[in-house]
């Protein structure tokens, strides 16, 4: 149960847990409406990652598979994860801002929860990812992807994609806390999530690699995770790599999430 900080009057009540919910939801609506005053954030959720699925499509696709649709039928559940981590980048950085620029001292001023602006911050940029996943998916269908398991796959993968990139998610929000500002947190974050990606079998075929980095990609958690999507979306073996994908969740979460707390207590 999280209490009120020490700037409230003395002999005030705790915060109770609807009271808590209440004020985390209001906080995620707020994340939520900032976009319509910052284009740029509708830019980076909307058009990134449709530059990146035309770029990979159509400049390395055929190179890769031999032509652009099998590609994009292999590429696209890769490129939804390789978002949705990406993504994860936006909820440390938009942390970061909101601590340096004195957000988080004005709302500890008020009456509610500790951990309602954290909260709120992490059920918005979740909601983000389900309107980029949406939206990733019908532009992939108008290029020529094909979902060939059944809607309930689909929702799987969206599942399995969420609850994932919320454990990893706990990575990014100790590195927002932790960094002195969000170009650091940008440089950082970059620093970690580009090598899980790229060394992974999101984007291409695992076997292509050298023995040594095929070694790693083998136990990347990108490359669990890629393939348990990709066996959602259009079939293949989905039960291990969705077991070892859920694994790996627990592990981020487990790790990364007390220290993040702590630092979080510590910050604000």
């Amino acid at each position: 149960m999280t209490t009120l900080t020490a700037t409230m009057p003395a002999g005030a009540k705790r915060v109770t847990p609807l009271a808590t919910l209440r004020q985390t939801m209001t906080l995620a609506w707020r994340s939520l409406v900032q976009i319509k005053h910052n284009p740029w954030e509708l830019l980076d959720l909307s058009i990134q990652p449709i530059m990146f699925l035309l770029l990979f499509t159509y400049v390395f696709g055929g190179a890769i598979s031999g032509s652009t649709g099998d590609y994009l039928q292999f590429a696209l559940p890769g490129l939804l994860v390789q978002n949705a981590l990406f993504y994860t980048l936006s909820t440390a950085i938009g942390l970061n801002t909101d601590i340096t620029k004195g957000v988080f001292d004005r709302l500890r001023s008020l009456p509610i929860a500790r951990t309602a602006p954290l909260s709120g911050r992490i059920i918005a940029d979740t909601v983000k990812q389900v309107w980029a996943f949406v939206l990733l998916v019908v532009f992939g269908m108008v290029l020529g992807f094909r979902v060939t398991t059944s809607v309930l796959g689909a929702l799987g993968a969206l599942a399995l994609l969420v609850v994932v990139s919320l454990a990893m998610s706990w990575m990014s929000v100790l590195i927002g806390l932790k960094a002195s500002s969000p170009e650091k947190v940008q440089m950082i974050s970059f620093s970690t999530m580009m090598p899980l990606t790229f060394t992974s079998s999101a984007l291409v075929p695992s076997d292509t690699f050298p023995g040594w980095l095929r070694t790693w990609s083998d136990i990347n958690p990108v490359t669990h995770l890629a393939d348990a999507i990709r066996g959602l979306l259009i079939g293949g073996e989905v039960a291990g790599s969705t077991l070892v994908s859920l694994l790996w969740a627990a592990g981020f979460a487990v790790v990364f999430a007390p220290l993040a707390i702590l630092a979080f207590r510590s910050r604000v």
